[in-house]
């Protein structure tokens, strides 16, 4: 039963129920039959903390069976030759994986393509040739990429970027820095932004352009991988960028007007991590309901005190208030509609209420909830991190309050 008054599209209920499907065929049993390596982070890792060859295999594998599928591209436009889903579905499809298959079995990350990793409305802006040599191996999940924003200077304050395209005869040289660029230890290649007028970027009127990069272009160089909450290895990288030499067919939409992409990119990100959120609290809180039935206390269920189930009630209702948003603000952008500050809402809330339920489930568990077996802390880590992912709810809070001053005040 339905807790939303309203019926999804029929093609939009459909992907879901197929991505439903499809994870229960191709996810969880992958992850049972590897159970030995998913277990042991020897063996997910290099020693220079890297994805292992293992691991990179059954990456690529899930890729390569959703494509197949029709749910690797599903929301990529039709121009590029994907589904034509739009962002509702995006929102919809990330919320139901997440739900259903938890922090554990992870491979689920890769059975939709992310909108930084693989092919999005954004290889529409590259140029014919780069589509001509890249869209076809994209598509298909043979190769993946990642997105070159964030400087170690330059972090919620995206525009303030270090890195230099100087032009070279009819191209350009890139020299500079990144940080936290997920998916770049994999990646085949990488949307740089770089500064091409710096007086314009100083004023913050563009100036700043993107360029498609292959990641073993000379000059390019994953300089190490960043390792998070203990982790031996990761999937985050700092870059660095030496004097790249990169082709007019290199640029991905207008020059010097680059950053919107970076904007729109940002955008998706926060569709994703707005459904990871509440598709994690859900999972989270489900789990916490199940165990709260079942353990006893001083001889009752634990079910039966205020104490441990009030909480899990407020989550349920939060959780409840962050997917409708999360679906309007989808819905909005569907319609053509800017939602700015609807997206920025339901990103900050969402990121919030899904890190609290997981926490709350932790507590309902009691020490069993700090567990590798339980996977709860998975989900905690991970929600912590989209709390500050593609804009911190410090820096969304003044996105959201910049356009009610601005008279945005419908609600």
């Amino acid at each position: 039963m339905s807790a939303i008054a309203w019926e999804l599209p029929e093609d939009v209920r459909a992907a879901r129920e197929g991505l439903i499907d499809f994870a229960r065929k191709e996810i969880l049993p992958r992850h049972a039959d590897h159970r030995d390596l998913f277990e042991d982070p020897r063996r997910l890792y290099r020693e220079d903390g890297r994805f292992s060859d293992a691991l990179r295999s059954l990456i690529g594998d899930v890729r390569r069976v959703s494509a197949k599928a029709g749910y690797y591209n599903m929301c990529v436009p039709q121009s590029l030759g994907g589904g034509g889903l739009g962002h509702l579905a995006y929102y919809v499809g990330w919320e139901a994986l997440f739900r259903l298959c938890g922090p554990q079995n992870w491979l689920m990350l890769y059975v939709i393509s992310h909108w930084a990793f693989g092919p999005s409305r954004l290889l529409e802006r590259v140029t014919d040739e780069a589509r001509a040599r890249i869209l076809a191996p994209m598509m298909a999940g043979e190769a993946s990429m990642c997105f070159g924003l964030s400087e170690p200077g330059a972090g919620s304050d995206a525009a303030a970027l270090a890195t230099r395209a100087q032009p070279d005869g009819n191209g350009w040289r890139l020299s500079g820095r990144k940080i936290w660029t997920s998916n770049a230890p994999v990646a085949d290649y990488c949307i740089v932004f770089a500064i091409t007028d710096p007086e314009r970027a100083a004023q913050r009127r563009g100036g700043i352009s993107a360029f498609l990069v292959p990641t073993d272009q000379p000059g390019f160089e994953v300089q190490r991988v960043i390792r998070l909450f203990g982790h031996i290895g990761g999937d985050e990288a700092e870059l660095r960028l030496e004097d790249v030499r990169v082709e007019p067919w290199q640029i991905v939409g207008e020059l010097h007007d680059g950053f919107a992409a970076a904007l729109y990119g940002v955008s998706l990100g926060r569709i994703y991590n707005s459904a990871r959120a509440v598709g994690y609290g859900r999972w989270s809180l489900e789990l916490a309901l199940d165990y709260a039935k079942t353990r006893q206390a001083f001889g009752r269920p634990i079910a039966d005190y205020q104490g441990v189930t009030f909480p899990l009630a407020e989550s349920a209702t939060e959780l409840h208030a962050a997917h409708l948003m999360g679906l309007n603000a989808a819905t909005l952008l569907d319609q053509g509609a800017p939602a700015v500050k609807e997206l920025s809402m339901a990103k900050a809330y969402s990121v919030q209420v899904g890190y609290k339920a997981v926490d709350r489930a932790m507590q309902t568990h009691g020490a069993m909830g700090f567990t590798n077996e339980v996977g709860l802390h998975h989900a905690w880590h991970a929600l912590r991190i989209v709390n500050v992912a593609d804009g911190t709810n410090e820096i969304l809070n003044r996105s959201i309050v910049q356009r009610l001053l601005k008279g945005d005040v419908e609600l």
